[in-house]
């Protein structure tokens, strides 16, 4: 079947699901695109636009300044809704020209995408946690949203007792820190991604929609053995407001972008 075949398969009529991703809520997290936007950045977002994208995650910048991206989002439509950011920048004298560039961007978030691999344990998970309350405190007084996290599979690692995850949960402030949750990364770590929508309300604005193949490895939204559909079903409890498609290692990433990005718009939940 085709993604969007796909999708409708998924959600049979009948079945209360009814719901579907606003199409001003379907983005593309730009690391997908990392190669075609380092050969023609304005021409990879014109096509991210052409196929249907409203929004953008940024995630390297391809020797570009802020405004110089704005420009280029402008020009086509595309609106810039988080960047992903260095925990040691955001932690560091980087974080005002950071919160600056999200205002120059036009976006609402500061993402930081990786703790260090020194700090996967529970005293380091509280260290970050204790930090992105400063982060978050300080992007709300520059007029933008919470500081997001992004996770990675370790991150839901058991460790000394504790899921390290659970601990920023647990040990942030929900007014200041949220959660961009990698629904791949998180089914790697054995975590339901629908639970976490119940269990912590209004937490999750932004997810990576990213698809796993059988073996394991990544895959084109739709294409893999995720349900999405089952997922989806309480992601406005989550507080989901975008849903943006991500592959680490598309073989065509605009195969990948249309492929995902058909499904999503047909798929109902």
């Amino acid at each position: 079947l085709g993604s969007a075949a796909h999708a409708q398969e998924a959600a049979p009529a009948g079945r209360g699901r009814r719901r579907r991703i606003p199409r001003d809520a379907i983005g593309m997290h730009l690391y997908t695109m990392r190669d075609p936007l380092a050969e023609d950045f304005r021409g990879t977002v014109e096509q991210l636009a052409e196929i249907g994208y409203a929004t953008v995650g940024v995630s390297g910048r391809h020797g570009h300044d802020a405004a110089a991206i704005r420009g280029m989002l402008d020009a086509t439509g595309l609106e810039a809704v988080l960047e992903h950011v260095g925990y040691d920048i955001l932690t560091g004298s980087g974080l005002p020209q950071a919160l600056e560039d999200l205002h120059t961007l036009g976006a609402e978030w500061p993402v930081v995408p990786s703790l260090p691999e020194a700090m996967h344990t529970p005293a380091g998970f509280r260290e970050a946690a204790r930090e992105f309350n400063k982060i978050g405190l300080a992007s709300r007084e520059a007029g933008l949203g919470p500081v997001l996290f992004h996770n990675h599979g370790t991150d839901h690692a058991e460790v000394e007792g504790e899921v390290l995850y659970d601990i920023l949960l647990r040990e942030t402030d929900p007014e200041l820190v949220g959660f961009e949750l990698d629904v791949y990364w998180a089914a790697k770590g054995d975590t339901d991604a629908g639970q976490y929508f119940v269990r912590e309300p209004g937490r999750f604005p932004a997810l990576h929609v990213k698809d796993m193949a059988p073996d394991g490895d990544f895959a084109d939204v739709g294409s893999g053995v995720l349900d999405f559909a089952a997922m989806f079903r309480c992601a406005h409890v989550g507080g989901v407001r975008q849903w943006l498609v991500e592959h680490d290692s598309p073989a065509d990433p605009f195969a990948t972008a249309r492929n995902s990005y058909e499904y999503l718009e047909a798929l109902r939940f």
